[in-house]
């Protein structure tokens, strides 16, 4: 019997305050269950608006305790009315001053499993996220869930195949890249990025990216998530370019054995060869 897991993923567009997308996403993690899903991703910094395109110490506000704040023990609640597990992007506190770009882990019996801290920030025009953000520590965590041993690597990390390489022999199943990623600068590598990761480590990938313009810029968030397999297949159809959209896959784990079987790129590794990698 294969082993099959069904998947969602949420792209959608600012709703203009945090409640209402807060209420905007438990909605379409109860639509995700009601077809089956068994595990949802939402997208980078999900609550709230991309409001790296700014410099402006008013986005502050947009922190929480993880898991200790409302938003994760909300969703460890919905988790387990549903048992689904979930995958939560948000704007981690530590202290005041001292923020992380995370993504919160709960089980499908509503346990909190740990995080993942975004470990690439950029500051470039538009992604301004070292003005928000530290860059992230604790590794590259792997979470056992109900469904199988899930890993996160959030947006600007996907141009870092390290990182993607460390989650695979951390034991990744299923890799998400929740994202905020607009026109122009990226949006051709989005289609190629995510696909030679899954290949290179032979894993599936869930690329989530937001919809539509929001007020504080210019461009639009170009949508188009999509699950990618161990091939570096699409799974189904990618997501539209402009409109919100729940996406929902069937992934064959039992195709990750049969891939690694086939290319042996983790046996056939050197990594007494790769010391230049650190030195420089």
């Amino acid at each position: 019997m294969a082993n099959i897991v069904k998947a969602a993923l949420l792209q959608t567009d600012w709703t203009g305050d945090k409640e209402s997308m807060i209420d905007k996403h438990e909605e379409a993690a109860r639509e995700a269950a009601a077809q089956g899903a068994q595990i949802i991703c939402f997208q980078e910094l999900f609550y709230g608006p991309y409001f790296c395109q700014v410099q402006d110490a008013e986005y502050y506000s947009y922190t929480e305790y993880i898991p200790d704040g409302p938003t994760t023990q909300r969703f460890m609640s919905v988790a387990k009315e549903l048992g689904m597990v979930m995958v939560l992007p948000m704007y981690e506190a530590v202290n005041t001053g001292h923020y992380y770009n995370t993504a919160a882990v709960i089980d499908a019996d509503g346990t909190y499993l740990g995080k993942y801290r975004k470990q690439h920030i950029p500051q470039v025009k538009g992604f301004w996220e070292k003005f928000y953000f530290t860059p992230g520590t604790e590794g590259y965590p792997i979470f056992d869930t109900a469904v199988g041993k899930v890993g996160v690597y959030i947006c600007y990390d996907r141009h870092f195949p390290e990182g993607w390489r460390i989650l695979g022999l951390n034991g990744a199943e299923i890799v998400f890249n929740p994202s905020a990623t607009h026109r122009g600068l990226s949006e051709y590598l989005w289609r190629l990025e995510q696909p030679a990761a899954a290949v290179a480590n032979m894993y599936y990938v869930g690329a989530i990216n937001r919809v539509g313009i929001e007020p504080l810029g210019e461009n639009d968030f170009y949508g188009q998530s999509y699950f990618v397999d161990p091939r570096g297949q699409f799974v189904g159809e990618p997501g539209d370019a402009y409109k919100p959209e729940l996406i929902v896959r069937d992934l064959d784990l039992d195709l990750i054995r049969e891939v690694r079987h086939g290319w042996q790129f983790y046996r056939d590794r050197r990594p007494e060869a790769y010391d230049e990698i650190t030195a420089h």
